[in-house]
């Protein structure tokens, strides 16, 4: 063979005393095969627009002058890695199962790269075709390997009904145990839909699948708690505002997994879906952690300060004393303010300025509002609780604010899942990657029970709440079955 098991990676798995459940690696799908089984199971005429579809030059047949006429975003290239023996590896199941102590991995949780590209293509014949072939694919071809690696599954979300067979289709026919959905739609503006000829160059909008959702997506997760999986999501938000520059593809794609994320958690909590289903479990691929950090924190300062309870006490217009109001404008105001005290008192808004105390009031009492309404948390702690128990986070190796996540003075403890990326352009030497992670430990920047938790406990928690029988007959199963006691 031309690699060894003396790697780097290999020599810091030897000396754990738990093993390494990767929670995100990536196969490249060899697309001369996926075609045959997308003709099989969508039949020629969506195999052949495919290939059509994917041999057309797109961004690259316009002068650079039309790119920035058109505004198009710099597309993906050059994503995939040019060490032969990884490239090799990303494309052939039977050597990416031989090469896992090379990498100092265990068992792998392993997701599709032609998957993230098709999920949320709107022509929806392309997007299930492409998702089911991809399934059926992936299920067929690493069924020998099942004892270290468990493919997940691609579910397309455009609607709750479509996302509900697919799963039940990958989860009872094929065998699978993950799922992977987008993490949103995007979505024309239905008033500017029906003014276009063309609804695909209409305004969008994204569609985070749990709040203000242009579908109720509680079926689904329903379905996924009877399915006994957790959702996993892996999309990211390259072409959204702020991440549409027409020559850097860097520009728009540092922080696209984490935005998309951000956006998913966010309307999984003020939406009240991780309120309605307890028991259900959420990891955000790729965006690492410290974005999540960030989001606990301002869900609870809005929690203390935006809830209806504490806007009515220190917000609502109405609490104004207007005489001392007037008292203050006219003693510290002086004569400007004093020739317009009237219109003052009448306009003491800003937004939106010339309404009065009254009509404030009563214009959001009409409205009924509650923004933490579905939440229904009791205390700040309960919030960070709920954010923590339901959600866990993909971290790459070389991420250092996955240190965030086991820092106690950030009054949080989050759950970061190590997450390798192989088979993608940031893994530029697969054997690495492990011991890249550990560097964390080596830093001073976690502890070695940060690292077991990272590497191994988490990863094992998300997919064991629902179904503890999931790591069955891996080369895991005692170790997790240690774990849950």
């Amino acid at each position: 063979m031309a690699y060894s098991r003396d790697s780097k990676s290999a020599a810091v798995r030897s000396r754990l005393d738990h093993p390494v459940i990767d929670g995100d690696g990536h196969w490249l799908e060899p697309v001369p095969i996926l075609v045959d089984y997308l003709r099989q199971v969508a039949g020629p005429s969506v195999a052949d627009r495919y290939v059509k579809k994917n041999t057309e030059a797109g961004w690259y047949e316009w002068t650079p002058a039309e790119r920035m006429e058109r505004r198009v975003h710099r597309p993906t290239w050059w994503g995939e890695p040019a060490r032969t023996i990884d490239r090799a590896t990303a494309m052939i199941p039977r050597l990416f199962y031989e090469r896992l102590d090379d990498f100092g991995i265990d068992f792998c949780l392993l997701y599709t790269s032609l998957g993230l590209f098709n999920v949320g293509n709107p022509d929806e014949e392309l997007r299930r075709g492409v998702s089911r072939a991809v399934n059926v694919m992936n299920a067929e071809m690493f069924k020998p390997y099942a004892d270290r690696i468990a493919p997940a599954a691609v579910v397309p979300v455009h609607t709750p009904q479509e996302a509900i067979e697919e799963a039940q289709y990958a989860v009872r026919e094929l065998g699978f145990k993950v799922i992977m959905i987008a993490n949103h739609v995007r979505r024309p503006v239905p008033t500017a839909a029906r003014q276009t000829t063309d609804p695909a160059n209409a305004r969008q909008f994204v569609d985070s699948l749990a709040l203000d959702s242009a579908h109720d997506y509680d079926p689904f997760w329903r379905a996924c708690v009877d399915l006994k999986v957790a959702v996993t999501a892996h999309s990211g938000s390259m072409g959204w505002n702020g991440r549409e520059s027409v020559n850097s593809f860097t520009y728009n794609h540092i922080g696209h997994f984490a935005n998309a994320s951000h956006a998913f958690a966010k309307a999984l909590i003020l939406g009240g879906v991780t309120r309605r289903f307890p028991s259900l479990r959420f990891a955000m691929l790729e965006g690492g952690v410290g974005w999540a950090c960030n989001l606990v924190t301002d869900l609870v300062s809005h929690w203390e300060k935006r809830r209806r309870e504490a806007c009515e006490a220190n917000l609502n217009p109405s609490n104004l004393d207007v005489a001392m109001l007037r008292d203050l404008f006219v003693k510290y105001g002086g004569d400007g303010y004093e020739k317009k005290l009237d219109e003052l008192i009448g306009s003491v808004s800003l937004v939106p300025p010339f309404k009065t105390i009254q009509e404030m009031t009563e214009r959001e009492r009409r409205e009924d509002w509650d923004d933490f309404g579905a939440v229904q948390a009791a205390s700040a702690e309960e919030l960070r609780r709920e954010f923590a128990g339901h959600f866990y986070f993909g971290c790459e190796a070389d991420d250092p604010t996955t240190a965030w996540a086991f820092d106690t003075h950030g009054h949080h403890r989050l759950n970061p899942i190590f997450s390798s990326d192989v088979g993608h352009f940031d893994v530029t030497d697969m054997t690495e990657v492990l011991e890249e992670a550990h560097e964390l430990v080596e830093d001073g920047l976690i502890t070695a029970a940060d690292f077991r938790e990272f590497t191994f406990e988490n990863a094992a928690r998300l997919h064991t709440a629902l179904n503890p029988d999931f790591f069955r007959g891996t080369v895991v199963e005692s170790a997790v079955a240690r774990l849950r006691g």
